[in-house]
């Protein structure tokens, strides 16, 4: 099996100056070398791109049966001449005509899969009490005492190149010195958080909770008993027999996931709402030792919760924003490295926090790199897949110059990529070409927001629906939105979503001040 090059990025560290030695008193410094992205742009492995073909062939099924049984009922019918038919036919054989095309038209309809339809949602802004700056974050790190110096300035230095701006949210309460997160806490800031979002989304869709047929809850460090999902029924008091799921430790690829299983309950149960809530309890995420693989989490991880409505009623389509078109999810969990480069455990002092080790990138690099392989044939206007395959089948074995790579611009005119950090966007964004408008909603959404974890992506809808005041930017009808997420396991998930309507500015936005509508 071909190994793969791997990609390193070097970086100039200034140590400061020297205290002893025989270079006392001078600047010292040193060259740090890193796994960056591969660049998974420069092979193509045939075994995602046969299988994007082998979804794409098995979601058009019903779209090619019906043209050959249409065909075939229309040629029986049309040897028949009309008055032949009038005369020979009675009112009988008429109804029986008319119950017969029924007939076929309800099973065509019952049998082809429902379309799902994203009526609308909503993401949730914490109070302004809970804004807290970069500096003042390290501020309370040190007067918290849990840290020693050299933790404390590894801190300042991620957070100083995160794209992380001075106005994301905590809970204060996990700074107190000698303070540890009870249940109690930990279910008051989902409830917190949930709730909001929720409440936001009921009083735009002026939905019922008891018309909610099925509600899908992911969180992914805090798993309570009752679960998150049981919370939002007793508070809803939703109907005795919706069908609810809570889905936990998946990472921040869990609200793609939860947006699928959604999808597949609808053509369960046709027909109804599914309410899908992502979240993440920060105060469960800290950790409070001195492990600085460990120490990540609390530089990125910031409070955010999205609420999403989703329908399979065909009236709905009229006032729904998007309609799903296609999802593709890529789970490396089958390789060691990957299923352990984001571990939750525990440090040599006991202390629990999440592990994020020197190989995510490379190993988020070949998710993603399998994942959009596999979306392609789904996406790609067909000009770029001739394009691609004619230079794939007729490239010569000696030349070693990198294959065609379809323009994924052309798939799309809106991308939401999961808010991890600056320099992961920068490493996409590079690998994927793509331009600054089209990075500009998940930077926008990182500085603003931080690493909201599996509710990064609403956010980043979110501001592009907040910017439709921008003509350029808006959201028009036939538009395609992809969001891309990744998460431990190793995970990358694929959602696209196409727009049914202009889409305007909604009139309530974690993008809008209270005051205001600018953002």
């Amino acid at each position: 099996m071909a190994i793969e090059q791997e990609q390193l990025s070097t970086e100039i560290v200034n140590q400061g100056i020297k205290d002893s030695g025989p270079n006392a008193g001078s600047l010292s410094f040193s060259v740090r070398v890193r796994r960056g992205l591969p660049d998974f742009l420069s092979s193509v492995n045939l075994k995602y791109v046969k299988l994007g073909y082998l979804y794409l062939l098995s979601h058009r099924y019903y779209f090619l049966v019906a043209p050959v049984v249409t065909v075939l009922f229309s040629a029986q019918l049309g040897k028949l001449a009309w008055q032949e038919f009038f005369l020979k036919c009675d009112v009988v054989d008429a109804f029986f005509m008319i119950g017969l095309l029924g007939l076929i038209v309800y099973v065509y309809l019952d049998l082809t899969p429902r379309a799902t339809y994203l009526v609308d949602f909503s993401c949730y802004r914490p109070p302004n009490e809970l804004k807290i700056s970069k500096g003042e974050f390290i501020d309370l790190v040190r007067k918290s005492g849990d840290f020693n110096d050299e933790a404390i300035e590894f801190q300042r230095r991620v957070l100083k190149n995160s794209g992380i701006g001075d106005e994301t949210y905590m809970p204060r309460a996990i700074f107190q010195p000698g303070q540890r997160i009870s249940l109690k806490e930990g279910r008051e800031e989902a409830a917190m958080m949930m709730f909001g979002a929720i409440d936001d989304l009921l009083s735009a869709t002026k939905i019922r909770p008891k018309d909610i047929k099925i509600l899908v809850v992911n969180c992914g460090i805090l798993n309570t008993t009752p679960s998150l999902s049981s919370m939002v029924i007793n508070h809803y008091k939703m109907r005795h027999s919706i069908q609810n799921f809570n889905l936990g430790g998946m990472g921040c690829a869990a609200g793609l996931i939860a947006i699928d299983l959604a999808k597949d309950m609808l053509n369960a149960y046709p027909g109804s709402y599914a309410l899908v809530v992502s979240t993440e309890v920060v105060s469960y995420t800290w950790y409070n030792g001195n492990d600085t693989d460990m120490l990540f989490s609390n530089c990125f991880f910031r409070m955010g919760t999205s609420a999403m409505l989703l329908s399979s009623r065909r009236l709905d389509r009229w006032r729904s924003k998007y309609e799903l078109k296609q999802i593709v999810r890529t789970h490396k969990g089958v390789d060691d490295r990957s299923f352990k480069c984001v571990h939750l455990k525990e440090d040599n002092e006991g202390k629990v926090g999440i592990s994020v080790n020197k190989d995510v990138f490379e190993v988020g690099g070949h998710a993603l790199k399998a994942n959009i392989t596999t979306l392609g044939p789904l996406v790609l206007p067909v000009s770029e897949q001739v394009h691609f395959f004619t230079n794939l089948l007729f490239k010569r074995k000696t030349d070693k110059s990198k294959p065609y790579i379809p323009d994924y611009k052309l798939a799309f005119e809106h991308v939401c990529i999961l808010a991890t950090s600056k320099k992961v966007l920068d490493e996409i964004q590079k690998n994927l070409e793509l331009t600054d408008e089209y990075m500009e909603a998940s930077r926008k959404t990182l500085e603003r927001f931080g690493n909201t974890s599996s509710s990064s992506v609403w956010y980043e809808l979110a501001y592009l629906e907040a910017a439709a005041a921008n003509t350029s930017k808006r959201i028009k009808k036939g538009d395609r939105v992809w969001q891309i997420a990744f998460g431990s396991g190793f995970k990358c998930n694929s959602v696209v979503w196409k727009a049914l309507r202009d889409v305007g500015r909604p009139k309530r936005s974690p993008w809008f001040e209270e005051d205001s509508n600018s953002m």
